[in-house]
């Protein structure tokens, strides 16, 4: 089974940023050329990439795959 199979929509997950590790929520899959916060997105079903807000900023970014790992979710040890 791919990596990425296992991330979907509403997921909690990680991903390396500036030197530390920033934690968001999946807000959706991209799997077409389509504009996402706020650059074109070369993504197809193929090579799939996924729209993330971070809990912190509140922004968004996009990420491949293999840079996102699932995280535990709030309030669990």
């Amino acid at each position: 089974m791919a990596r990425h199979a296992k991330i979907a929509k509403g997921d909690r997950v990680s991903w390396r940023s500036h030197g530390s590790t920033a934690i968001g929520i999946v807000k959706r899959k991209l799997t077409r050329r389509t504009r996402a916060a706020g650059r074109t997105v070369d993504a197809s079903p193929q090579q799939p990439q996924y729209e993330v807000e971070s809990e912190k900023s509140g922004g968004t970014a996009v990420h491949k795959p293999q840079a996102l790992r699932r995280a535990k979710r709030k309030g669990k040890n």
